[in-house]
């Protein structure tokens, strides 16, 4: 093995990437790179004793490359732009030591050729780091071989120096059978890195907002999008790679004018001043989410007071509801999804706040499964002094299980309070472990139970009540503090190991800032007159049929979308949602016959028609559709999206100067106010 070769590159690497770390970011370049170093050697040691070619060791290099770098720097265009650096670094290296790699042809008697003998080796030589570098075939040639002086290039603010080496000849030897040479693969390969100037990236400002049951408060985020390329999955789409929260706003408790309505005007006022002491005015919001949580769900006037904060905070801010979204917006904002793909664990996630817990499951960097309980600290409100000022639904019904008759205004004694809290506590518990069994955790239940078929590695908790869980010693007026304190000690009794998020009180409002959005595929085809954006449109799976594609089969299984949703042709407006590829190009007439056929009451009163894949071929359909049928300035194709039944998605206008549209896929749930037996 040509050890020198190895360790030179290892170093040099290392070295460039600490230039780059001090470069773009000073305040924490010292810590990004210890930490790298410390991860590359580690993983490229696990490595060194299993092959100790030069190629082998070469190869380490560059694969353990990414990994290691991952490890200390998230996705962005600086992630992207050293990769780059880095790669082209590789490349001579790599080549070079394929190249030593294969014997040469036994050489004949006679003169030796300037520039032929393969023992001479050459490499540029930096005199400030001592290390050698490979010079490429074509410039080693020109330097042995050429009559004028060459330019040497610079390393650490010096010319380097050309080496002159001879290498060790391994002593021949016949060969019996020669073994079959396995295919060089490329360096952007073996990196799976795609050159940074050919990568496409969109920054967009985002918004979350939230109104909890015991507090509201907004997030102002820069998302960075990245169009989806890689060597397995050409693809037009882009996704988030990066989120920087450039602005918090403090934490308010929500403001209500009774128990049954939101104070809607205390909300806007609060909202807009916090727009102006961030420096942002609704116009330069271009997408983002308002989504009312927990008992504020319930609220007479919920659906109001989140349709006026959308409609007022930017270009393209959704409302949404709902307590299955908000468990993945949750267990998406809390940081806990990232972190079951990292680690590779499945982690169930418990978000409790003053009203609700939000229940997810996330395996592999996906979430599996939600639920909901009402479990939170302000269901039942009290003051220092231990007076009830609130009494929601939910501990109505507990204090009625446990024999008690607190009215607001009473005294209740502070074994009580706890007791009540410890009935919560169990509950909650009961539902992350099993399905709910007992008369109280059922009662309690929002959603349907969790899907418990994959072990649980890990547990996580963020909200409210989450933040007291994990030592903070705040208090808000309610058994909050006494519902951390139970489920404390009834989780320390599980063997499953607990693991603290990286955000937890903020963790559904940065979730709507930055994961209510997905981002269709850029090769759309849309009528320019179609206003957007479109709000609360419902989406209907429809099957295509492979097997069976003619247009009759097609016809019947979108009329039988309509019936199963209770939607009209031609009076509701849907997303029709094709997931299935279609497999052969000749089938796209097909295809658009059938569209019209079915919609026939659509295509009379030229009302939108929205068709989504969830393949790339939107651009393609629609443009067949409008050169094949009577369908012309009413259709709006879209691709490379994943819905389900029950999905609800607003539509924005196009991105900058892409053709990708921003879709937030939502719920809307208001106003189901429960009734406790």
């Amino acid at each position: 093995m040509n050890i020198d070769s190895v360790k030179n590159m290892k170093q040099s690497v290392i070295g460039v990437t600490k230039e780059f770390f001090q470069k773009n970011f000073p305040e924490d370049a010292s810590t990004l790179g210890m930490s790298f170093e410390r991860t590359y050697l580690e993983m490229v040691q696990q490595h060194e004793e299993i092959d100790d070619s030069e190629v082998a060791g070469i190869r380490q290099l560059i694969v353990q490359f990414r990994p290691a770098l991952s490890s200390v720097l998230g996705p962005c265009e600086e992630f992207d732009e050293l990769m780059t650096m880095v790669m082209y670094m590789f490349k001579a290296v790599w080549d070079g030591a394929n190249r030593r790699k294969k014997k040469p042809a036994p050489r004949k008697d006679g003169p030796t050729i300037p520039g032929s003998d393969p023992s001479i080796n050459l490499t540029f030589y930096c005199t400030e780091c001592e290390l050698d570098f490979e010079i490429p075939d074509d410039l080693k040639s020109k330097i042995l071989n050429g009559s004028q002086a060459l330019d040497l290039p610079m390393h650490h603010g010096k010319e380097m120096k050309i080496r002159i080496s001879k290498e060790k000849q391994e002593p021949t030897v016949d060969v019996v059978e020669e073994e079959e040479e396995e295919p060089v693969l490329p360096v952007e390969l073996l990196m799976g890195h795609i050159p940074a100037d050919k990568v496409e990236y969109m920054k967009v400002l985002s918004v979350g907002i939230d109104v909890g049951s015991s507090t509201s408060h907004l997030i102002f985020s820069r998302l960075t999008l990245r169009r989806e390329l890689s060597f397995l999955n050409m693809s037009n789409r882009f996704y988030l790679v990066y989120r920087q929260i450039i602005y918090e706003s403090p934490i308010i408790f929500t403001p209500l004018l009774d128990r049954y309505n939101i104070d809607i005007e205390a909300l806007v006022e609060f909202f807009e001043g916090e727009y102006k002491k961030a420096g942002i005015t609704p116009e330069m919001v271009e997408t983002g989410a308002v989504i009312v949580t927990g008992e504020t769900a319930k609220k007479t006037n919920a659906e109001e007071i989140v349709k006026r904060l959308s409609s007022e905070s930017g270009k393209f801010v959704s409302a949404v509801a709902g307590v299955n979204l908000e468990s993945l917006l949750s267990a998406m904002g809390s940081g806990i999804v990232v972190q079951s793909g990292l680690r590779q664990k499945t982690i169930l996630h418990v978000d409790i706040g003053g009203g609700t817990s939000n229940l997810a499951i996330a395996s592999m960097g996906q979430v599996l499964s939600t639920s909901c309980i009402n479990v939170g600290g302000r269901l039942l409100g009290i003051d220092d002094d231990f007076k009830i000022w609130r009494i929601d639904g939910p501990t109505q019904f507990v204090m009625k299980e446990l024999g008690m008759s607190y009215q607001i205004g009473d005294i209740i004694p502070e074994d009580d309070a706890r007791l009540i809290a410890r009935e919560y506590a169990i509950a909650l518990v009961e539902v992350m472990q099993s399905p709910a069994k007992s008369t109280i955790t059922k009662e309690l239940m929002m959603a349907e139970d969790l899907d418990f078929s994959i072990p649980i590695d890990e547990i996580s908790f963020s909200g409210g009540v989450a933040e007291m869980f994990y030592g903070s010693e705040d208090s808000f007026d309610d058994i909050g503090k006494y519902l951390a304190e139970e489920i404390r000690i009834l989780v320390e009794d599980l063997e499953t190991p607990i693991v603290e998020p990286e955000n937890k009180i903020r963790a559904t409002v940065i979730g709507a800032g930055a994961f209510s959005l997905s981002i269709s595929g850029s090769t759309t085809y849309y009528d320019e007159n179609i206003d957007l954006p479109i709000e609360n449109i419902p989406v209907l799976p429809v099957h295509l049929k492979n097997e069976e594609f003619n247009p009759e089969i097609f016809v019947e299984e979108i009329n039988r979308a309509f019936m199963t949703f209770d939607m009209i042709e031609g009076k509701d407006t849907v997303a029709l949602y094709f997931n299935d590829p279609i497999l052969h190009a000749d089938r796209f007439k097909v295809f658009a016959q059938a569209i019209e056929k079915a919609l026939p009451n659509s295509v009379a009163k030229k009302k939108l028609i929205i068709l989504i894949f969830g393949y790339d071929f939107a651009k393609v359909l629609g443009i067949t559709i409008r050169d094949e049928t009577s369908i012309k300035s009413n259709l709006l194709c879209l691709d490379e999206l994943q819905l389900e039944a029950g999905d609800w998605i607003d539509v924005g206008a196009p991105l900058k100067s892409t053709q990708a549209f921003p879709i937030t896929v939502k719920s809307l749930v208001f106003n189901e106010n429960k009734e406790y037996s």
